[in-house]
């Protein structure tokens, strides 16, 4: 084999390897199910969701939000949706003046309320101002909802409903949460924005 051939085994070592993690996806119709569900009553109920992640997951909450507020299969109405990764002044405040580990937790606590949902993004479940948000969330009667991989780490803990890929490689990782998050945003849709609509 020459080392032109090997960018081209490598990318078909990868999809075969994507492609792996996305059909086990299926095994997680039933919590699918009961995330749409819980998510649509926020909606029906003229509630918020709420997004928080870091880094990849922080493009992937932002991207997910946007879809609810714009639209990702089906016109109608928006729906309430916010990514806590966008305010750069809340951001850099929160962080300077407390912790970067609080720089979701205090939005929360700020922007969120009984009966809001908020939506956790981290590949391994472990990044720390995730985890704070899911726990404050929780504290004020917020649903929470992990997208997590490999074991769940500590979101598994603390969220009331968890889609962990089925993967420990984070880009793996992060494939599935795109295939997850674009499926629940369709759903929602489908669900809430029809009946507000007719």
């Amino acid at each position: 084999m020459s080392f032109n051939d090997r960018p081209g085994l490598l990318l078909e070592d990868y999809v075969d390897q994507s492609v792996d993690a996305l059909l086990q996806v299926k095994a997680l119709a039933a919590e699918f199910k009961e995330a749409t569900s819980v998510l649509a009553d926020v909606i029906r109920s003229s509630r918020k969701i709420l997004w928080c992640g870091n880094g990849g997951s922080a493009a992937d909450a932002q991207h997910l939000s946007a879809e609810l507020v714009g639209r990702c299969a089906v016109d109608g109405r928006p729906i309430s949706s916010i990514a806590l990764s966008t305010d750069t002044s809340a951001l850099t405040a929160i962080a300077n003046d407390y912790d970067f580990a609080d720089v979701f937790s205090r939005q929360v606590e700020a922007l969120a309320q009984e009966g809001d949902a908020l939506v956790c993004l981290s590949t391994s479940g472990n990044s720390r101002n995730v985890v704070r948000a899911a726990e404050q969330a929780r504290s004020m009667g917020v649903f929470t909802l992990a997208f997590t991989g490999g074991d769940g780490g500590q979101l598994a803990e603390c969220c009331d409903l968890v889609l962990t890929a089925p993967s420990n490689r984070t880009w793996h990782i992060q494939e599935v949460h795109s295939v997850l998050g674009h499926a629940l945003c369709i759903s929602l849709e489908v669900l809430t924005r029809m009946d507000r609509d007719s």
